[in-house]
Parts: C-alpha cells; structure tokens; sequence
C-alpha cells in the first residue's frame, strides 16, 4: 500500500478471543477500498475490498442475512 497508511481498528464486539478481522475505513473517501486483514496475523496478507462490498456485507450482517438457519 502506498500513500496514506491504513488506521487498524477491531470491532467492539470482537472480545471473543482472538478470532477476529481488523479494517482500515480511513482509506474508503481516498482509495475506494477497505482493508482487511486477521488481527492474529498484523504482519500477513490483507486483502482490500471494494468500498460498496464491504458496505453490502455489513449490511447483510445487520439484516441477519447470515444467522444460522
């Protein structure tokens, strides 16, 4: 990544342990992007999604689009 850096931040909801994702939302206005990477793993891959994706997938998880049948 070049530029601005990316501003890690975890859920609040994310005190299970561990097991979870960190997002850079600062880079959405400059890049289009939002990183993501594994909170386990800082130094590893990240894999940038498409601003308007990430924005249908938080919307699916609000809508319960992904709870267990």
């Amino acid at each position: 990544m070049t530029g601005q850096l990316p501003q890690w931040f975890t859920s609040s909801y994310s005190n299970n342990g561990g097991d979870c994702i960190e997002v850079a939302a600062n880079l959405v206005a400059s890049r289009g992007i939002v990183p993501v990477r594994d909170s386990k793993a800082v130094d590893g891959p990240v894999v940038d999604v498409h601003a308007a994706a990430f924005s249908a997938f938080v919307f699916g998880v609000r809508a319960g689009a992904f709870d267990p049948a």
